[in-house]
């Protein structure tokens, strides 16, 4: 299946389709937008034009069809702040609004095509302003979760160069803390109800700024994000990103995996500072002309959540595995999910007994989707598939993905070895171009014709991938990203730390932990441990993002 860019041919990008229709087995409710796995994994392609922007070939070209007529009365927007508060946009609104923030960009700031700009905001409107007028500059995205710390931002403010950084007021006394120390940082707005002194009010900017704006031509092989990850050593490293390897490469999740049309309302409720809000939040909804949910719920909150889900009309929703862990704890008698037709979950694998909740609690399944920050959809479980619980599904079709030895020989059918995908002789656009000022790390990926995941994992003898473990020591808890390296370099700064080792441990919420041990130093052994382990705990949580800190702490020496 060829998918074309131009507006006569957006309707290939998002078909309508019979609707869904639910049976009593795993994986059989039926896809609307491709008859099987089969032929969907066969026919998929996609031609890579030499110039392509999302905001220009996709939300306006949508705008177009919005105008005409041919569009439903969906918003492409819908956010609400969960105490009444509430915004809605059309396309048409979105461009108009997008385009004003690349003005301010281009001029206010004085950004040019391939400046770096830092984005650090809550589930907002504006953070999704921000990343199409990103988009249209040309400036280049780097989102930021807001649990980061003053170090943590001067880190990735150092490290990636970045000219501007965008935020709020929690977060704008961390920024001025470290500006000083961050010589290439020349502007910084401000997302408040209020001015502050060296900040560009964001808000009162919108009011005066002009919608005229001409989309930057980039070309499809162009920067267009950089995101930071986790890794086993060293600080977070810096993913790149094209215009099309996210811009297009998405298509695959948001119409095979997530298979949205124009009709359908998806809410995901991942963090703004990882790349599963550009998969689900932002790119694979737009992609197919689908109204893109959001709810700005500071912390997760089970009954916010199903109170949502039964309120508004959302067809489609995306959550990690804990948070379904923790929704399938409560009473939903009371809950009528009466728009509610499809669930998806990445991020860490999904316990069966999970699912098999849910689905007794709802009536439908939980498809269950691997991918990386370095790529797209890598394995999925897809409509009309059966689905077995605890598995990744089959390969998506925008790779070639096996099981690898050591050597980057193929191996066969339940045998344990590296998840891979073929990068050569062709590489899939679908994937990160490098890892940002670090060519070694990037090298150390590549086996033989593969890319190396970094994951452990096994195919069946039906062609379903079963993840085993990281291959590293990356710890997954809630479906964020957390290496060892940096919660033992937070508890080394606590006066009484000697020494820390710090491990994964299971738990029954969040899949995994973090757990330290640690070894005193002389002057500490004599001091009450429990409170000693309160104190480090709470230095962590301090020092990094909250999210890294140990919540368990084994023997302490």
């Amino acid at each position: 299946m060829v998918m074309f860019l131009h507006a006569k041919c957006l309707q290939r990008l998002a078909i309508h389709g019979p609707m869904r229709v639910l049976h009593k087995n795993y994986g059989t409710s039926t896809p609307q937008n491709f008859s099987n796995y089969e032929s969907m994994k066969r026919d998929f392609k996609i031609e890579i034009p030499e110039h392509f922007n999302f905001a220009k070939d996709i939300l306006d070209q949508w705008s177009n069809v919005e105008k005409a007529g041919e569009r439903l009365s969906n918003p492409a927007f819908w956010w609400i702040d969960g105490n009444g508060g509430e915004v809605r946009w059309s396309f048409e609104e979105l461009g108009s609004l997008s385009r004003k923030f690349a003005n301010i960009l281009t001029e206010a700031c004085s950004l040019q095509r391939g400046d770096r700009v830092m984005v650090i905001l809550p589930k907002i409107p504006e953070w999704w302003l921000a990343n199409v007028a990103c988009l249209r500059t040309g400036t280049v995205l780097i989102p930021g979760t807001t649990q980061l710390t003053q170090k943590d931002i001067l880190y990735r403010l150092q490290s990636s160069k970045a000219k501007c950084i965008i935020t709020d007021d929690a977060l704008a006394p961390a920024v001025d803390s470290v500006a000083s120390k961050c010589e290439n940082l020349s502007s910084r707005l401000i997302v408040s109800q209020h001015s502050r002194e060296g900040w560009g009010n964001l808000k009162e900017m919108m009011k005066y700024a002009s919608d005229n704006h001409t989309c930057v031509d980039t070309k499809h092989n162009e920067m267009m994000a950089i995101y930071f990850t986790s890794g086993t050593t060293g600080p977070p490293k810096m993913i790149g990103h094209t215009h099309s390897s996210f811009g297009l490469g998405l298509s695959v999740n948001g119409r095979f995996w997530l298979d949205l049309t124009d009709s359908d309302v998806m809410w995901n409720t991942s963090d703004t500072g990882w790349a599963k809000s550009a998969w689900s939040s932002v790119f694979s909804p737009w992609i197919q002309g689908a109204c893109v949910f959001a709810h700005y719920l500071p912390r997760f909150e089970s009954t916010s959540i199903l109170q949502t889900l039964s309120k508004f009309p959302i067809t489609v929703f995306c959550s990690a595995p804990t948070a379904y862990r923790m929704l399938v704890q409560n009473d939903t008698t009371s809950y009528k999910f009466k728009s509610l037709k499809h669930c998806v979950s990445a991020g860490e694998p999904i316990n069966p007994e999970v699912m098999e909740q849910w689905r007794r609690k709802t009536g439908l399944d939980i498809y269950e989707g691997y991918g990386q920050t370095e790529t797209v959809l890598i394995c999925g479980n897809f409509k009309g598939m059966e689905i077995k619980p605890g598995s990744m599904g089959k390969p998506s079709p925008a790779f070639d993905v096996k099981i690898l030895d050591e050597n980057g020989t193929i191996l066969p059918p339940g045998q344990e070895g590296d998840i891979g995908v073929q990068v050569l002789p062709d590489r899939p656009f679908g994937l990160f171009t490098h890892y940002v000022d670090n060519p070694s790390k990037t090298a150390s990926t590549l086996r033989g014709n593969f890319y190396i995941t970094g994951d452990r994992g096994y195919m069946d003898k039906d062609g379903y991938f079963w993840f085993v473990a990281r291959s590293d020591d990356v710890i997954l808890s809630s479906g964020y990203r957390i290496g060892p390296f940096e919660v033992e370099s937070a508890l080394i700064e606590h006066p009484s730390v000697a020494e820390s080792a710090v491990v994964s441990s299971p738990d029954p919420i969040r899949g995994e932990v973090v757990k330290a041990f640690i070894v005193l130093k002389p002057d500490y052994k004599s001091h009450d441990q429990e409170q000693l382990k309160k104190e480090i705990q709470e230095h962590v949580q301090r020092t990094t993002a909250p999210y890294k800190y140990p919540r368990k702490v084994g023997r302490i020496y």
